[in-house]
């Protein structure tokens, strides 16, 4: 077996083996592929001024065609040099045309395929796991770790710094893609570039959503149990053009996710070791109001909020009329019954 480790795939991209010409990167983050697989095709080529050193197929274009790839990857470079092939699969199958081309593959070539999420027992992960002359890298959604490299990278390389409290705001924001993720960490280098440090404010101006920080607001009010701030903030998410419905569903995605932190807290964990365990993880303005939301509900209470919850979504639905208030009356309650010692 020639599958790779997630955490031996960066090693590789730095540093493709030669004795591996045949490279399928794959996986969930379709930025962190594309990436990739575009780093080891411009690492693979010789002559990158040269046309005829780097051809691209579809995969459309493969699925009546098998053996045209392996001609490609065969076809000997008019100037000299190292060559590469670019594969980008699309609903066809071609894993008759990989077969054939791990049967037949060329040391001066380089061949890139560059693929979405692919199952374990998928046709072409298993046959490049399997062959000695071929790699598969998989890409996961970068993680807390993977995401403060990737903007101290980019930082270092814009000359700029990041202060803490920028750098802690900034990572929750990130993760998912990662081409989005650098596209952000980009633009908050730009605005930052004419004072040569990043501060939280930078973040909270540039990559910060207000509506989204005004929903984050409200629906920890209401489970920490404050009426007072539910107001607030309910307010504020409406003025920022935040729909009753969206308010209600982001409660009820909420109350899933203190859930499952609390039914970790039933088994033992301190409220603070569960918050910090969240995935996605917590953002750290954050995680004061959930700890006391924890404290403040049972699990059992929280699975009547969440009936309650989706009680609320479907009636403001069905009278959008109505939607503000039932939005806000539902809100309200649950701040109201936050401090309530019911099991």
């Amino acid at each position: 077996m020639t599958a790779i480790k997630a955490t031996d795939v960066d090693a590789f991209v730095a540093r493709p083996d030669q004795t591996r010409p045949v490279v399928l990167v794959y996986g969930p983050d379709s930025g962190l592929v594309s990436e990739r697989a575009r780093t080891i095709v411009h690492a693979s080529i010789d002559n990158p001024e040269d046309p005829f050193s780097l051809v691209r197929i579809e995969g459309d274009d493969l699925s009546g065609n098998p053996f045209r790839l392996v001609e490609e990857a065969n076809t000997i470079p008019l100037f000299g040099g190292r060559r590469a092939v670019w594969v980008k699969p699309t609903s066809r199958n071609i894993a008759a045309a990989v077969e054939a081309l791990i049967a037949a593959t060329s040391p001066d070539c380089r061949v890139v395929i560059e693929a979405g999420d692919l199952k374990k027992n998928s046709p072409l992960r298993t046959l490049c796991e399997r062959a000695k002359n071929a790699a598969a890298l998989p890409c996961y959604a970068d993680g807390e770790r993977d995401l403060a490299r990737l903007v101290d990278d980019e930082m270092k390389q814009a000359g700029l710094s990041i202060a803490p409290d920028a750098r802690a705001a900034l990572i929750p924001f990130l993760g998912g893609d990662r081409v989005a993720s650098r596209n952000e960490i980009r633009k908050l280098a730009l605005y930052a570039q004419k004072t040569g440090k990043v501060t939280l404010d930078d973040v909270l101006a540039v990559v910060a959503d207000a509506s989204a920080l005004a929903l984050d607001n409200v629906v920890d009010a209401a489970f920490a149990g404050k009426p007072a701030d539910v107001e607030t903030h309910f307010g504020k998410a409406r003025a920022a053009g935040t729909a009753p419905g969206v308010i209600v569903s982001a409660a009820l995605r909420q109350v899933a996710n203190l859930h499952r932190l609390r039914l970790a807290v039933d088994d033992g964990a301190p409220a603070s070791q569960a918050v910090e365990s969240a995935r996605p993880p917590v953002h750290f303005r954050r995680k004061a109001m959930i700890e006391t939301a924890l404290r403040n509900w049972t699990s059992a209470r929280l699975e009547r909020v969440m009936a309650q919850l989706a009680d609320a979504v479907f009636e403001t639905r069905k009278q959008p009329a109505l939607a503000e208030a039932i939005a806000h009356r539902a809100l309200t309650a649950i701040a109201v019954n936050a401090r309530q010692k019911s099991p």
